[in-house]
């Protein structure tokens, strides 16, 4: 289990609130790879290989790929051909590029996303929203524009090998005499699997082309990782990977290097996407989480009680008061005056008369009385 907080947006005292905290299952990311890659594949393999050239003759399929090859001509980019010319002689290294185009879009993929898991805990939703959603987009595209990649464009059609589903049968102008030049590394040189056998060309989907998942993968991996690494040459060596999985894709004539171009763009709208789900969901448990810090209001009748009580406390504590004011009675009913020290005089002076015509005793009534003036 992986933790990592979230401030609260929002509040009114960002100090003393308290953080909410996201906690992040292994096992329930694993089960939300496994079931959203199954449905990737039925997906995937339903506008498949088998829907498309059920009749035998993979035509919109064959008529993409013409579309594809003649914008890149247009641009004087059509070069896949011979870049793979280049190496064909060379057994090892096609065996070694068949190898890498079937397994390490799987197994690096995997791996960096084991690795946010663990070392990225903070963004990892953003990331694994984005591999979602760009692989989402690519089921769209892989529907609507089923693709025939290079290496099938000489190969026999299904209606004359029911384990080919190549275009060979299908007329063009832009073949070029004695075919296009393509050779299936799969089937010459070999490599972990194959296409030939009936069930794996059943279950999969050779159209499967525009956009490239493998450049798609290849840079999310190498973006999603960026951040961890320190050393420059490390950094120069993951920008590689997409570099190198685009060679891998030309060299086994699996794809047109436009597909790559698909496949970043299939990339980028899928991080907005991936990024955008992420912050609405944070917020809306942000808010969520806001309202357990609040105080519940009170419900009507709980409010008409606490009034009534206050009332009644008041009134209490007001006839309270004026009984006390009526019980004890006040120095002028009583008729005594307490003395102060500027009225009270010498008790001695009082009883004993003195010649100081000034001299004066206290009255009842508050005042003085002339003692000299009344001798």
């Amino acid at each position: 289990m992986r933790e990592y907080s979230c401030g609260l947006m929002q509040v009114a005292d960002v100090a003393t609130a308290p953080e909410r905290r996201h906690r992040l299952y292994w096992w329930k990311e694993a089960l939300i790879v496994a079931v959203f890659y199954a449905v990737y594949s039925a997906i995937r393999n339903q506008f498949g290989s088998n829907e498309i050239a059920a009749d035998g003759v993979p035509e919109q399929a064959f008529t993409n790929a013409e579309r594809i090859i003649e914008f890149q001509l247009w641009m004087g980019m059509f070069h896949e051909q011979t870049v793979q010319s280049w190496f064909l002689p060379y057994d090892w290294f096609i065996k070694f590029w068949n190898t890498y185009y079937g397994t390490a879009h799987f197994f690096v993929t995997l791996g960096v996303f084991i690795l946010l898991f663990v070392k990225r805990a903070d963004v990892f939703p953003q990331w694994r929203n984005t591999l979602a959603a760009m692989t989402a987009l690519a089921i769209i595209g892989f529907a609507w524009f089923p693709l025939m990649p290079p290496r099938l464009l000489d190969e026999p059609c299904p209606r004359d090998d029911p384990s080919s589903y190549g275009g060979a049968c299908i007329e063009s102008d832009l073949r070029p005499e004695g075919g296009w030049g393509f050779v299936d590394t799969l089937v010459e040189f070999g490599g972990p699997w194959s296409f030939e056998s009936e069930t794996m060309a059943s279950i999969s989907n050779q159209y499967a082309a525009m956009p490239s998942l493998h450049i798609g993968w290849s840079t999310w991996c190498a973006i999603a990782v960026w951040p961890l690494l320190r050393r420059r040459w490390t950094k120069g060596l993951v920008l590689l990977y997409p570099a190198a999985t685009l060679f891998g894709i030309v060299v086994t004539a699996n794809h047109y290097w436009i597909d790559g171009v698909g496949g970043i763009i299939v990339f980028g709208i899928g991080a907005l996407i991936g990024w955008g789900v992420h912050r609405w969901n944070q917020e809306r448990l942000d808010r969520q989480f806001a309202l357990t810090l609040e105080p519940p209001a009170p419900s009507a009748p709980d409010t008409i009680v606490a009034t009534a009580a206050a009332h009644a406390d008041t009134t209490d504590a007001a006839v309270t008061d004026a009984l006390a004011d009526t019980d004890t009675p006040t120095d002028a009913d009583s008729g005594d005056t307490a003395p102060t020290d500027d009225t009270v005089t010498d008790v001695g002076s009082a009883e004993t008369p003195t010649d100081d015509p000034s001299a004066q005793i206290p009255t009842s009534d508050g005042g003085a009385r002339d003692i000299g003036r009344e001798r």
